[in-house]
């Protein structure tokens, strides 16, 4: 027992010495329990409702207020065409569209049966068939406040769903582009993390450094090979999504292409700033699976809505490149908008591959000299 214990006293000072991977070992369990315990949330709340209401009566604003007050729905619009509804569901604005129809509450008063219709953006198949429940949930409910003839008495209120650009719901049309931003994230970023750091362990980066390159000309030479393979297999998991799963392209190749390539870009330049950091592959991949893995699977929107995290988790989000590509990638395919419309999430994409990028060459300037 000596012995053993003569070799676990070596192994802990081993492992005081080596802080990175301590720090990894000791933070990483809670850093997972918070990120899944308050993001690992299958509610859905505070959806964003559009209302085009054509009757402006007090039965028609009653309605309108159920649904607010549900608790689910946060009005967000009030529409008067259906250019503006359109407008409004591409940019994802809206998720939902209330559309009550003209003569609602002479109809009501009449005790006829009055359709009413939601609107509902189809993009992510989950969450659209959740708010397809509450709207049902709430109409009822006005239904059976209003019923005049008793409980066998038809319901004066009824919802007519139409789902727009998912018509089926399919499952698919919702997470394969998710999946198109989850597997090349975590490609280009573990890729790139080990290449700097293989080199320190080799010895070759002291060779580099001698040679009369600078940091920048050092990290886009060392970006552009992963660039282009993670490009292709980026563009190839697009095009076998179309053949296999009937993934539909409604929008321009062109923008696809743009918006793929600056969210690849900002992944290089994550793995070469993980890489321009740690000091061996193990910590590298530690790092590159903690810096790509967990952010663009909980915390993108591919899977748990945004709205339903909390206010402090929303806001590590808007530096998650996964959303604004995820939103991007959606738009292009399944909606076929423009770059009107998607335009402020390749800019922010453009921004993120500039500062990591513009970190890393920092970074590898200051071991330069």
């Amino acid at each position: 027992m000596r012995k053993a214990f003569a070799v676990g006293r070596k192994e802990f000072h081993q492992i005081a010495r080596d802080r990175r991977s301590l720090a990894i070992l000791l933070l990483f369990p809670a850093f997972v329990l918070l990120l899944f315990g308050y993001a690992l949330n299958w509610d859905v709340r505070h959806v964003k409702l559009a209302v085009d209401d054509r009757d402006r009566s007090a039965d028609s604003r009653a309605l309108i207020s159920a649904f607010v007050n549900s608790g689910y729905f946060d009005l967000v619009a009030i529409v008067d065409s259906d250019a503006e509804l359109t407008r409004l569901m591409d940019r994802n604005d809206a998720r939902a569209v209330l559309v009550i129809p003209p003569a609602f509450e002479e109809d009501l008063q009449r005790q006829m049966p009055v359709p009413v219709q939601l609107l509902l953006n189809g993009d992510n198949a989950n969450t659209a068939t959740t708010v397809m429940g509450y709207a049902l949930t709430i109409v009822q409910s006005e239904a059976a406040r209003r019923r005049r003839g008793g409980p066998s008495g038809r319901p004066p209120i009824s919802v007519e769903t139409r789902i727009w650009y998912n018509p089926q719901l399919r499952s698919t049309l919702f997470l394969v582009p998710g999946l198109i931003a989850y597997i090349s994230m975590l490609s280009a970023v573990v890729s790139t993390a080990l290449s700097i750091v293989r080199e320190k362990e080799r010895g070759t980066i002291e060779q580099v450094r001698m040679a009369p390159l600078g940091p920048f000309a050092f990290v886009v030479g060392k970006t552009i090979p992963y660039f282009v393979v993670a490009l292709l297999s980026a563009m190839g998991i697009v095009f076998v999504a179309m053949v296999l799963f009937g993934l539909p392209m409604r929008g321009s190749w062109l923008l696809l292409l743009a918006a793929v390539a600056l969210f690849l870009i900002g992944a290089l330049g994550l793995g070469l700033l993980i890489s321009s950091v740690a000091e061996t592959q193990q910590v590298a991949f530690q790092l590159a699976l903690l810096a790509s893995f967990l952010p663009t699977l909980m915390l993108s929107g591919f899977i748990f809505p945004i709205a339903s995290m909390p206010r402090v988790l929303q806001a590590i989000t808007r530096v998650v490149p996964a959303r604004y590509f995820l939103t991007a990638l959606r738009g292009i395919l399944l909606k076929g908008v423009g770059m009107d419309v998607v335009w402020p999430d390749l800019a922010a994409l453009a921004v993120y591959s500039g500062v990591v990028l513009g970190l890393a060459s920092i970074r590898l300037n200051r071991q330069w000299s």
